[in-house]
């Protein structure tokens, strides 16, 4: 009966192992695809509705890079209407609003940033972080949910503020995505170059 025990016991060990040797290679598998693997990676991201985030986390999973949250000093109203008068005042004025936080981004290759689409742009915040940090040698990969718009120019007015650096194309999504988004992630990725 014991020894029963003691094999089945070394038997889980040796599964649980091999499922977790088999996990953690298919991720690191999906970014050798994308040409990341190599590389220090920082998921950036600005999200009021939770949206952007839930692309993020789905990118930080698969990159296995830092995630970090870009929030304003000033919190957007919960209200969305009231968060579109400001958004577009924003834009309107040319205003990037100060932030809450902020990252080194030195030490990373390739940051990807996230922003939801607000009147034809990214969000400010995003602006803001683009602004504040030196991408110079970097390489920049926008991700964008919508409400129905589409991407617009984001990945180009990204290029502006970045200033120095490489801009992939961005993966763009209706909302947080379906069913299909972490695959649709995982396509767009391989087929960037870094």
């Amino acid at each position: 009966m014991y020894k029963t025990l003691k094999l089945i016991a070394i038997l889980l060990v040796f599964t649980a192992a091999a499922v977790m040797f088999i996990i953690k290679d298919n991720s690191a598998f999906t970014a050798a695809q994308g040409g990341i693997m190599d590389k220090k990676v920082l998921v950036a991201y600005f999200s009021w509705s939770g949206n952007t985030k839930s692309v993020a986390e789905k990118i930080q999973s698969q990159t296995g890079g830092d995630i970090f949250e870009i929030i304003p000093q000033k919190p957007y109203p919960t209200d969305y209407h009231d968060t579109t008068v400001i958004a577009k005042q924003e834009k309107e004025n040319n205003v990037k609003p100060p932030l809450k936080n902020n990252i080194d981004v030195s030490g990373y290759d390739v940051i990807f940033v996230g922003t939801p689409a607000w009147w034809y742009t990214m969000a400010p915040p995003v602006m803001t972080f683009l602004e504040e940090n030196n991408f110079a040698g970097k390489t920049v990969v926008p991700f964008v949910t919508h409400g129905g718009g589409g991407g617009y120019t984001i990945d180009k007015d990204m290029a502006a503020l970045a200033k120095g650096a490489k801009v992939l194309s961005p993966f763009v999504v209706y909302g947080s995505g379906g069913a299909t988004t972490s695959a649709d992630i995982t396509k767009w990725i391989d087929g960037l170059n870094f």
